[in-house]
């Protein structure tokens, strides 16, 4: 089990440039900031990489930092410590957890494998060390339909723990599979009677979604991929607007890549900001600063974990080359 540190000290002195400070500690811990597309626009610009789930894991495997800073969710900060295991890894906020990681209790998944022994276990990585270290393969939204492709047809597959992602990839795949019946709370918020109005409002722009969004809207989009996808077809697509079905932190990378496009967060169901993750959102400059101030919260996990959910993390690494 992985143990962490569960309170950060307060301080009414944080300095006036917390980016020059931070950029100061860096130097000073040899420390690298990974952050993902969905973080506040300030941490966006001081991470030294900034990407998907995928994108993450391969830079996290990568890096020579004795320090890692990963301004994410609790889920992403375990995969750099299982890829690191001799780096200090620092997550901002030890509360910032996912909804999807949540939705899949160990002991519960533990069961429902016991209860089909022949298939293989292919986990999206939005889920805990537990659960990877009981998965044969770990995925991302990235390449989840790739690496399905490559498991002969004959073997039977549990998909985990995201049942959208499991019903995209089958849908594109053909492949039967078991879900698990786990989502993520802020891509199944999404409206499709409110982005179905926005397209007639905005007759020019493109729906593009994220695989975790539920069907309805799925089937409204004109592209679907992971973020990073996402993020890339808006530069190369001839459009000018674009209706987004993700969380809406990427369209900062998006407004600066493409300046001079439009760019629409898809809306939720009720009057609220439930399109933003509030998990991703704990994270703040001013925590980042402390986590490398005071070297926590760090996250740790026993070396028994560690090794399980490793092996079928590098297996996502070699078969998404």
């Amino acid at each position: 089990m992985f143990t962490t540190t569960l309170t950060q000290p307060k301080s009414d002195n944080l300095p006036l440039d917390l980016f020059t400070a931070i950029e100061d500690l860096k130097t000073e811990l040899n420390a690298v900031i990974l952050a993902h597309y969905y973080q506040d626009p300030d941490i966006q610009d001081i991470a030294d990489f900034i990407g998907d789930s995928l994108q993450l894991a391969k830079a996290a495997a990568n890096t020579q930092a004795d320090v890692i800073v990963f301004a994410g969710v609790h889920f992403m900060a375990e995969t750099a410590k299982i890829l690191n295991p001799d780096k200090l890894v620092l997550l901002p906020d030890i509360n910032a957890g996912c909804s999807l990681a949540d939705s899949c209790p160990p002991q519960e998944f533990a069961a429902f494998k016991a209860a089909h022994p022949d298939h293989l276990v292919i986990s999206y990585i939005n889920c805990s060390a537990e659960i990877k270290a009981m998965s044969d393969i770990i995925c991302t939204s990235a390449n989840a339909v790739k690496i399905v492709q490559q498991i002969p047809p004959q073997q039977g597959i549990i998909f985990a723990p995201d049942r959208n992602l499991g019903r995209y990839v089958i849908e594109q795949t053909g492949r039967e599979m078991l879900l698990w019946q786990g989502s993520c709370i802020v891509h199944e918020t999404f409206s499709e009677k409110k982005i179905v109005e926005l397209k007639i409002t905005h007759p020019q722009a493109e729906a593009i979604a994220h695989p975790e969004c539920e069907t309805s809207v799925l089937r409204h989009a004109s592209f679907i991929g992971s973020t990073a996808a996402l993020l890339n077809y808006c530069q190369t697509s001839p459009s000018q607007e674009f209706i987004v079905a993700t969380e809406p932190g990427i369209i900062h990378q998006m407004q600066k890549l493409a300046p001079e496009k439009n760019f629409i967060p898809a809306p939720p169901q009720n009057d609220c900001n439930c399109n933003e993750c509030p998990f991703m959102r704990l994270n703040t400059l001013e925590k980042l600063y402390l986590a490398m101030k005071n070297r926590t919260p760090e996250i740790t996990m026993s070396e028994e974990i560690r090794l399980a959910a490793l092996r079928p993390m590098v297996r996502m690494l070699e078969m998404s080359k």
